[in-house]
């Protein structure tokens, strides 16, 4: 099958164009002509390749540029906008141009028959698993623009807990960095200029500490390309290893683990979890669909395994406790609070308790660590310099204290 773009006119005068996917140009005569337009035009169309590159290349879309355009398609559809005519006032009005072509693209498919999310899934870089799935039980159930106002709802909080947990994490990777420069600085720059001042002046040996120094700062200045060389293959290392189904299931394992940021990160993935599953619920989703969904989102295999396990367990004649609670990756309390939804009836609304809950508490876990790491990452940064300096500093004190003596 291929996509052909056309040109036609309706019984009124009115031009039409758009794509429409087909095996000859004369399927796609006959089907225009059932829908009352006249073709005067249509030619192979080429793949859109800008739309399914990487999201690193430009091809995707932002995420805040996505929570916009649901909010607006949500509110335009309540207004009894048809849907066509609400995708193309979108897509001239947005700034983006990807999501422009996307919705042009979009708006052809379901003005040639296809469902809104059948649509929207062949655009994976913009709108993902959740996103078609939530849209595909909209349509379904005849409540597209309710689905879409939630389905916003939810990005927005995801979009704040992710904000969350970068503030978190940039603060030590950028004092990190800092240290890294301040001591590439010191050992290139600063430890050879102390090296010849201590030749010039004589004296013996110098201390341990500052030979120690020099001789780094020598290894450095002799070795500098083999010792990026061994950080760039590392970096490499690591991201090959990520790549690999035990490489990320042994990172994710650690990660979960980690003092400070351990903790932090599971009540992420609790919240998300909760709340992904909580909306797919309320939206008229099956358990087992949902369930797959949220273990592709979960952004971590240890949690994507969890919850793929409880699936298959339900999917066998178990209630959903049971099998979280054996997988031991979600707190007791979060599978009790889970059990009493699934008795009650009501367990997408408790879901959504449980994630506010937690998205309280990773933001006072966020602004308690941020508290934490200010004085740690100082006291780190001080260290490393200020080990440095005195190590530099020590021979000109013996050597001021020797000629005070003499």
């Amino acid at each position: 099958m291929a996509a052909f773009a056309w040109e036609g006119r309706t019984r009124g005068g009115e031009i039409k164009k758009g794509t429409m996917d087909a095996e000859t140009e004369v399927d796609v005569t006959a089907r225009l002509r059932q829908m009352g337009i006249s073709l005067t035009k249509v030619k192979p169309k080429g793949r859109e390749i800008a739309l399914e590159l990487p999201l690193w290349l430009g091809g995707g879309v932002g995420a805040k540029e996505i929570v916009i355009f649901t909010r607006q398609l949500a509110t335009m559809i309540d207004a009894g906008l048809p849907i066509v005519q609400c995708l193309e006032i979108l897509g001239s009005q947005s700034d983006s141009k990807q999501l422009k072509r996307i919705l042009a693209a979009v708006k052809s498919d379901v003005e040639a028959g296809k469902n809104v999310s059948d649509a929207l899934r062949k655009h994976p870089a913009a709108f993902d698993d959740l996103y078609v799935n939530l849209v595909a039980a909209g349509e379904a159930g005849g409540i597209l623009d309710r689905i879409l106002s939630r389905l916003a709802a939810y990005q927005e909080k995801a979009q704040a807990l992710a904000r969350q947990v970068k503030g978190a994490l940039v603060y030590p990777a950028a004092i990190f960095v800092v240290a890294i420069l301040v001591v590439v600085v010191l050992l290139w720059k600063v430890v050879p200029v102390f090296e010849n001042m201590f030749k010039d002046l004589g004296g013996g040996a110098l201390p341990a500490p500052t030979q120690f120094v020099i001789n780094v700062s020598n290894g450095f200045q002799s070795y500098w390309y083999i010792i990026f060389g061994l950080m760039f293959g590392m970096v490499a290392g690591v991201r090959w290893m990520l790549r690999t189904p035990w490489g990320r299931k042994g990172f994710d394992t650690v990660v979960l683990k980690v003092p400070l940021f351990g903790p932090l990160l599971r009540k992420v993935a609790v919240a998300r979890f909760t709340r992904t599953l909580g909306t797919l619920l309320s939206s008229g989703v099956p358990i087992l669909d949902s369930l797959e969904i949220v273990a592709r989102t979960a952004g971590n295999v240890v949690i994507a395994n969890a919850i793929m396990y409880s699936r298959q367990r339900i999917s066998e004649g178990k209630n959903i406790v049971e099998p979280l609670a054996e997988t031991a990756v979600f707190p007791s309390m979060v599978v009790q609070m889970i059990g009493v939804g699934e008795q009650t009836g009501a367990m997408d609304t408790m879901l959504q308790k449980i994630a506010d809950f937690y998205e309280e508490e990773v933001d006072v876990a966020v602004t308690s660590l941020t508290k934490l790491m200010e004085p740690i990452m100082l006291v780190f940064l001080g260290g490393i310099v200020g080990g440095l300096l005195i190590a530099m500093y020590a021979p000109i004190f013996e050597l001021a204290g020797n000629i005070k003596a003499g």
